[in-house]
Protein backbone atom coordinates (compact mmCIF):
# COMPACT_ATOMS: atom_id res chain seq x y z
CA UNK A 1 0.00 0.00 0.00
CA UNK A 2 0.94 3.52 -0.63
CA UNK A 3 2.44 5.71 1.88
CA UNK A 4 0.68 9.10 2.85
CA UNK A 5 2.97 12.14 2.32
CA UNK A 6 3.45 15.31 -0.01
CA UNK A 7 5.51 13.42 -2.08
CA UNK A 8 2.98 10.95 -3.11
CA UNK A 9 0.29 13.41 -3.54
CA UNK A 10 2.32 15.73 -5.75
CA UNK A 11 2.61 12.39 -7.73
CA UNK A 12 -1.26 11.59 -7.68
CA UNK A 13 -1.82 15.46 -9.00
CA UNK A 14 0.83 14.53 -12.05
CA UNK A 15 -1.53 11.56 -13.22
CA UNK A 16 -4.69 12.61 -12.65
CA UNK A 17 -4.09 16.15 -14.56
CA UNK A 18 -4.39 14.86 -17.59
CA UNK A 19 -8.07 13.64 -16.83
CA UNK A 20 -9.09 17.82 -17.54
CA UNK A 21 -8.92 17.73 -20.65
CA UNK A 22 -12.23 15.96 -20.57
CA UNK A 23 -14.00 18.74 -18.98
CA UNK A 24 -14.94 22.63 -19.50
CA UNK A 25 -14.83 25.46 -17.28
CA UNK A 26 -18.12 26.84 -15.33
CA UNK A 27 -17.80 30.44 -17.09
CA UNK A 28 -20.82 31.39 -15.92
CA UNK A 29 -19.10 31.62 -12.46
CA UNK A 30 -16.56 35.26 -11.98
CA UNK A 31 -13.31 35.07 -13.26
CA UNK A 32 -13.81 31.58 -13.99
CA UNK A 33 -12.51 30.48 -17.46
CA UNK A 34 -10.60 28.02 -19.41
CA UNK A 35 -6.81 29.29 -18.00
CA UNK A 36 -7.95 26.85 -15.08
CA UNK A 37 -8.71 24.07 -17.00
CA UNK A 38 -5.42 22.69 -15.77
CA UNK A 39 -5.56 23.80 -12.27
CA UNK A 40 -5.95 20.73 -9.32
CA UNK A 41 -5.24 20.58 -5.86
CA UNK A 42 -5.60 18.27 -2.90
CA UNK A 43 -5.35 18.50 0.74
CA UNK A 44 -5.64 15.58 3.49
CA UNK A 45 -6.32 16.01 6.69
CA UNK A 46 -5.88 12.61 9.39
CA UNK A 47 -7.54 11.59 12.18
CA UNK A 48 -4.24 12.14 13.88
CA UNK A 49 -3.77 15.93 12.37
CA UNK A 50 -1.40 15.02 10.02
CA UNK A 51 -1.76 17.47 7.19
CA UNK A 52 -0.44 17.14 3.37
CA UNK A 53 -0.99 19.25 0.43
CA UNK A 54 -0.04 18.78 -3.39
CA UNK A 55 -0.78 21.14 -6.39
CA UNK A 56 -2.81 24.06 -6.52
CA UNK A 57 -4.22 23.52 -2.68
CA UNK A 58 -4.42 27.35 -2.11
CA UNK A 59 -6.63 27.74 -4.61
CA UNK A 60 -10.04 29.44 -3.47
CA UNK A 61 -13.14 28.36 -5.52
CA UNK A 62 -16.72 29.25 -4.41
CA UNK A 63 -18.42 26.32 -2.71
CA UNK A 64 -21.65 25.41 -5.18
CA UNK A 65 -23.08 22.66 -4.07
CA UNK A 66 -20.99 21.53 -1.48
CA UNK A 67 -22.67 24.15 0.39
CA UNK A 68 -25.95 21.54 0.43
CA UNK A 69 -24.18 18.74 3.31
CA UNK A 70 -23.31 21.93 5.78
CA UNK A 71 -27.13 23.58 5.02
CA UNK A 72 -28.58 20.05 5.51
CA UNK A 73 -27.01 19.83 9.06
CA UNK A 74 -28.19 23.00 9.95
CA UNK A 75 -31.95 21.65 9.01
CA UNK A 76 -31.49 18.37 10.57
CA UNK A 77 -30.50 20.30 13.98
CA UNK A 78 -33.64 23.19 13.63
CA UNK A 79 -36.39 20.48 12.42
CA UNK A 80 -35.09 16.70 13.04
CA UNK A 81 -34.76 13.94 10.64
CA UNK A 82 -38.60 13.15 9.89
CA UNK A 83 -39.44 17.12 9.27
CA UNK A 84 -36.53 17.45 6.84
CA UNK A 85 -37.36 14.82 5.16
CA UNK A 86 -41.24 15.22 4.51
CA UNK A 87 -39.67 18.20 2.61
CA UNK A 88 -37.22 15.83 0.58
CA UNK A 89 -36.49 13.05 -0.36
CA UNK A 90 -33.46 10.57 0.39
CA UNK A 91 -33.23 8.93 -2.75
CA UNK A 92 -30.99 8.75 -5.39
CA UNK A 93 -31.59 10.51 -9.00
CA UNK A 94 -30.51 9.26 -12.54
CA UNK A 95 -31.94 13.12 -13.64
CA UNK A 96 -29.26 16.05 -13.88
CA UNK A 97 -28.72 18.11 -10.70
CA UNK A 98 -30.97 21.23 -11.88
CA UNK A 99 -33.71 18.58 -13.03
CA UNK A 100 -37.11 20.27 -14.04
CA UNK A 101 -38.53 17.39 -15.32
CA UNK A 102 -37.75 15.41 -12.38
CA UNK A 103 -39.93 17.28 -10.36
CA UNK A 104 -42.80 16.68 -12.69
CA UNK A 105 -42.90 13.39 -13.31
CA UNK A 106 -42.06 11.71 -10.02
CA UNK A 107 -44.83 10.12 -8.19
CA UNK A 108 -44.54 12.75 -5.13
CA UNK A 109 -44.14 16.03 -4.95
CA UNK A 110 -41.15 16.69 -3.22
CA UNK A 111 -37.90 16.65 -5.10
CA UNK A 112 -35.69 12.79 -5.12
CA UNK A 113 -32.87 14.36 -2.22
CA UNK A 114 -31.05 17.26 -0.80
CA UNK A 115 -28.34 16.86 -3.27
CA UNK A 116 -30.14 18.15 -6.48
CA UNK A 117 -30.61 21.62 -6.82
CA UNK A 118 -34.38 21.46 -6.04
CA UNK A 119 -33.92 19.48 -2.51
CA UNK A 120 -31.14 21.98 -1.80
CA UNK A 121 -33.35 24.99 -2.05
CA UNK A 122 -36.26 23.37 0.05
CA UNK A 123 -33.84 22.24 2.56
CA UNK A 124 -32.91 26.41 2.92
CA UNK A 125 -36.47 27.06 3.52
CA UNK A 126 -36.01 24.96 6.57
CA UNK A 127 -33.49 26.58 7.74
CA UNK A 128 -34.42 29.23 10.98
CA UNK A 129 -32.97 32.32 11.58
CA UNK A 130 -36.23 35.30 11.36
CA UNK A 131 -34.81 37.04 8.45
CA UNK A 132 -32.17 35.92 5.74
CA UNK A 133 -29.01 37.79 7.26
CA UNK A 134 -29.56 35.78 10.36
CA UNK A 135 -29.92 32.56 8.44
CA UNK A 136 -26.59 33.24 6.52
CA UNK A 137 -24.66 34.32 9.83
CA UNK A 138 -25.80 30.94 11.02
CA UNK A 139 -24.89 28.90 7.98
CA UNK A 140 -21.33 30.80 7.76
CA UNK A 141 -20.98 30.50 11.69
CA UNK A 142 -21.62 27.03 11.54
CA UNK A 143 -19.22 26.85 8.73
CA UNK A 144 -16.52 28.58 10.20
CA UNK A 145 -16.24 26.37 13.20
CA UNK A 146 -16.28 23.17 11.68
CA UNK A 147 -13.33 23.90 9.55
CA UNK A 148 -11.70 25.94 12.04
CA UNK A 149 -11.20 29.05 9.59
CA UNK A 150 -13.06 32.17 11.14
CA UNK A 151 -12.00 33.89 7.94
CA UNK A 152 -14.60 31.94 5.47
CA UNK A 153 -16.78 34.65 3.76
CA UNK A 154 -19.52 35.27 0.64
CA UNK A 155 -17.34 36.49 -2.16
CA UNK A 156 -20.45 38.93 -3.26
CA UNK A 157 -19.40 38.65 -6.99
CA UNK A 158 -20.47 34.93 -7.18
CA UNK A 159 -23.51 36.21 -5.44
CA UNK A 160 -24.69 38.45 -7.81
CA UNK A 161 -23.71 36.26 -10.49
CA UNK A 162 -25.62 33.20 -8.69
CA UNK A 163 -28.86 35.49 -8.80
CA UNK A 164 -28.32 36.79 -12.73
CA UNK A 165 -27.88 33.25 -13.66
CA UNK A 166 -30.39 31.87 -11.50
CA UNK A 167 -33.46 31.69 -13.73
CA UNK A 168 -33.38 27.55 -13.43
CA UNK A 169 -33.17 27.38 -9.62
CA UNK A 170 -36.25 29.62 -10.09
CA UNK A 171 -38.50 27.51 -12.01
CA UNK A 172 -37.22 24.62 -9.55
CA UNK A 173 -38.51 26.99 -6.78
CA UNK A 174 -41.87 28.29 -8.11
CA UNK A 175 -42.86 25.23 -9.47
CA UNK A 176 -42.25 23.13 -6.12
CA UNK A 177 -44.24 26.11 -4.41
CA UNK A 178 -46.89 25.59 -7.19
CA UNK A 179 -47.04 21.22 -5.80
CA UNK A 180 -47.23 23.00 -2.36
CA UNK A 181 -43.68 21.62 -1.92
CA UNK A 182 -42.63 24.57 -0.76
CA UNK A 183 -44.41 26.70 1.86
CA UNK A 184 -42.32 29.20 3.11
CA UNK A 185 -41.03 32.46 0.94
CA UNK A 186 -39.61 31.06 -2.36
CA UNK A 187 -37.36 34.34 -2.71
CA UNK A 188 -35.98 33.92 0.55
CA UNK A 189 -35.29 30.21 0.12
CA UNK A 190 -33.53 30.85 -3.06
CA UNK A 191 -31.91 34.00 -2.05
CA UNK A 192 -30.00 31.80 0.98
CA UNK A 193 -29.49 29.07 -1.62
CA UNK A 194 -27.36 31.77 -4.00
CA UNK A 195 -25.99 32.83 -1.12
CA UNK A 196 -24.11 29.79 0.92
CA UNK A 197 -22.86 28.68 -2.70
CA UNK A 198 -21.15 31.54 -2.72
CA UNK A 199 -19.06 30.99 -0.18
CA UNK A 200 -15.05 30.84 -1.19
CA UNK A 201 -13.32 27.96 0.50
CA UNK A 202 -9.74 26.44 -0.68
CA UNK A 203 -8.93 22.47 -0.73
CA UNK A 204 -7.73 22.95 3.30
CA UNK A 205 -11.01 23.96 4.24
CA UNK A 206 -12.98 21.13 2.21
CA UNK A 207 -10.55 18.76 3.32
CA UNK A 208 -11.47 19.77 6.92
CA UNK A 209 -15.32 19.71 6.56
CA UNK A 210 -14.14 16.19 5.51
CA UNK A 211 -12.85 15.77 8.35
CA UNK A 212 -15.35 17.15 10.65
CA UNK A 213 -17.39 14.35 8.94
CA UNK A 214 -15.10 11.87 9.31
CA UNK A 215 -14.69 12.49 13.20
CA UNK A 216 -17.85 12.22 14.31
CA UNK A 217 -19.01 15.89 14.20
CA UNK A 218 -15.54 17.43 15.64
CA UNK A 219 -14.35 20.36 14.59
CA UNK A 220 -10.19 19.58 13.79
CA UNK A 221 -8.08 20.96 16.38
CA UNK A 222 -11.40 20.19 19.11
CA UNK A 223 -12.86 17.65 20.93
CA UNK A 224 -16.70 18.87 21.22
CA UNK A 225 -19.32 17.28 18.79
CA UNK A 226 -21.29 19.95 16.65
CA UNK A 227 -23.97 17.68 15.55
CA UNK A 228 -25.37 14.62 16.82
CA UNK A 229 -24.04 11.29 15.45
CA UNK A 230 -27.64 10.37 14.26
CA UNK A 231 -28.10 13.00 12.19
CA UNK A 232 -24.13 12.94 10.79
CA UNK A 233 -25.02 9.42 9.65
CA UNK A 234 -27.84 10.76 7.77
CA UNK A 235 -25.87 13.30 5.93
CA UNK A 236 -23.15 10.71 5.07
CA UNK A 237 -25.49 7.97 3.76
CA UNK A 238 -26.56 10.88 1.38
CA UNK A 239 -23.49 12.13 0.70
CA UNK A 240 -22.80 8.09 -0.01
CA UNK A 241 -26.25 7.82 -2.35
CA UNK A 242 -26.19 11.04 -4.39
CA UNK A 243 -23.26 13.48 -3.45
CA UNK A 244 -21.95 13.34 -6.74
CA UNK A 245 -24.89 13.91 -8.68
CA UNK A 246 -26.14 11.19 -11.27
CA UNK A 247 -22.64 9.66 -10.78
CA UNK A 248 -23.25 8.78 -7.01
CA UNK A 249 -23.16 4.83 -8.07
CA UNK A 250 -19.94 4.99 -9.85
CA UNK A 251 -18.09 6.84 -6.97
CA UNK A 252 -20.19 4.49 -4.29
CA UNK A 253 -18.16 1.63 -6.45
CA UNK A 254 -15.07 2.77 -7.37
CA UNK A 255 -14.60 5.27 -4.09
CA UNK A 256 -16.37 3.55 -1.38
CA UNK A 257 -16.44 6.36 0.68
CA UNK A 258 -18.80 9.76 1.42
CA UNK A 259 -18.28 12.62 -0.98
CA UNK A 260 -19.89 15.88 -1.96
CA UNK A 261 -18.79 18.04 -5.53
CA UNK A 262 -19.17 21.28 -7.01
CA UNK A 263 -19.89 22.92 -9.94
CA UNK A 264 -16.92 24.76 -9.08
CA UNK A 265 -14.53 22.02 -9.38
CA UNK A 266 -14.84 21.17 -5.68
CA UNK A 267 -15.06 17.56 -3.67
CA UNK A 268 -15.29 17.24 -0.40
CA UNK A 269 -14.60 13.57 1.16
CA UNK A 270 -14.85 11.95 4.55
CA UNK A 271 -13.42 8.75 5.17
CA UNK A 272 -14.90 7.57 8.56
CA UNK A 273 -12.25 7.77 11.46
CA UNK A 274 -9.52 8.42 8.82
CA UNK A 275 -9.66 11.45 7.18
CA UNK A 276 -10.95 14.15 5.45
CA UNK A 277 -10.15 15.58 1.83
CA UNK A 278 -10.32 18.53 -0.08
CA UNK A 279 -10.37 19.00 -3.81
CA UNK A 280 -10.27 21.44 -6.51
CA UNK A 281 -10.03 20.74 -9.83
CA UNK A 282 -12.35 23.31 -12.17
CA UNK A 283 -12.58 21.27 -15.46
CA UNK A 284 -16.38 19.50 -14.70
CA UNK A 285 -18.22 16.82 -16.44
CA UNK A 286 -21.72 17.19 -17.88
CA UNK A 287 -22.84 15.96 -14.92
CA UNK A 288 -21.21 18.49 -12.75
CA UNK A 289 -18.11 16.67 -11.19
CA UNK A 290 -14.39 17.33 -11.52
CA UNK A 291 -12.71 15.20 -13.89
CA UNK A 292 -9.19 15.52 -13.11
CA UNK A 293 -11.06 15.72 -9.29
CA UNK A 294 -12.88 12.58 -9.46
CA UNK A 295 -10.24 10.80 -11.15
CA UNK A 296 -7.48 12.11 -7.94
CA UNK A 297 -10.76 10.73 -5.75
CA UNK A 298 -10.89 7.55 -7.47
CA UNK A 299 -6.82 6.79 -7.30
CA UNK A 300 -6.51 7.61 -3.66
CA UNK A 301 -9.24 5.34 -3.13
CA UNK A 302 -7.44 2.75 -5.21
CA UNK A 303 -3.84 3.17 -3.48
CA UNK A 304 -4.35 3.89 0.11
CA UNK A 305 -6.93 1.61 0.41
CA UNK A 306 -10.37 4.19 1.67
CA UNK A 307 -13.02 2.04 -0.15
CA UNK A 308 -15.34 1.56 2.89
CA UNK A 309 -16.90 -2.02 1.21
CA UNK A 310 -13.16 -3.66 0.78
CA UNK A 311 -13.36 -5.62 4.21
CA UNK A 312 -14.35 -8.94 3.83
CA UNK A 313 -15.90 -11.28 6.69
CA UNK A 314 -14.37 -14.71 6.71
CA UNK A 315 -17.24 -17.67 6.76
Amino acid sequence: MNQLSNEYLNKVIEDSKPYAVNGRVNTELPNFDETLRDKLGVSIITSEQNHYTAGDSSHKVPMQSTSKIIALMLALQDFGKERVFQAVGMEPTGEMFNSISALESHDDIKPFNPMVNAGAIAVCSLIKGGNNDNRFERYLHFLRDLTNNPTLEMDEKVYQAEIANGARNRSLAYFMQSTGALITDVEEALDLYFRINAVMMCCDDFARAGLFLARGGIAPGGDEKLIPPHHLRTVKAIMMTSGMYNSSGQYAVEAGFPCKSGVSGSIIGAVPGRMGIGVVGPAIDKKGNSTAGGALIKKLSKDLKLNMFRTEIKY
